[in-house]
């Protein structure tokens, strides 16, 4: 995505704000422009990060991120992965909980300091579930809150029968 569009038109905005300032006025826009460069670069970066990751909540398990290639942002789509339908599959585990943003629709900001050797089986679950390391934890979480807010299956063991289930 090209940034250089925008940043020209807010310099160009601020030249006309300060034409009608007189001569000082526009100098001193003209001396304040150059500066601004990067920082409405790096806000316009920010507000396009706060977008992909209210997208990404909104995609899960799929992702969005966005990638500085030079100065400028790309998006980096990654859908939710698919099984075709004639495989099926083996009943392992449940299936993961859906991700479901807040009632009011917003996101928050959390940061969360591991050791590095959780951090790098973090990075490999995730890679191995194609999905961003935020949307496996935010996952994981989830999993984590709803088991423990689910009531405990009740069984009564038989002698040689097989047991499937959670243990707590």
């Amino acid at each position: 995505m090209e940034l250089n569009a925008y940043v020209d038109n807010l310099r160009h905005q601020l030249a006309v704000a300060a034409a009608a300032g007189g001569d000082d006025a526009r100098s001193l826009a003209e001396r304040l422009t150059a500066p601004l460069d990067a920082a409405t670069r790096l806000i316009l970066l920010d507000a396009l990060s706060t977008a992909a990751g209210e997208i990404t909540s909104e995609l899960a398990p799929g992702s969005v991120e966005v990638r500085l290639r030079g100065r400028d942002p790309e998006f980096v789509v990654t859908p939710p992965p698919t099984t075709p339908p004639s495989t099926p599959e083996p009943p392992s585990a449940p299936p993961p909980p859906s991700v479901e943003p807040a009632d009011d629709g917003t996101t928050a900001r959390v940061t969360l300091r591991l050791p590095d050797h959780l951090k790098q089986r973090i990075e490999a679950a995730a890679a191995r579930d194609g999905i961003s390391v935020n949307n496996w934890l935010v996952r994981a979480v989830a999993t984590t809150l709803d088991a423990a807010s689910a009531p405990a299956p009740r069984s009564t063991p038989t002698t040689g029968a097989q047991f499937t289930g959670w243990v707590r």
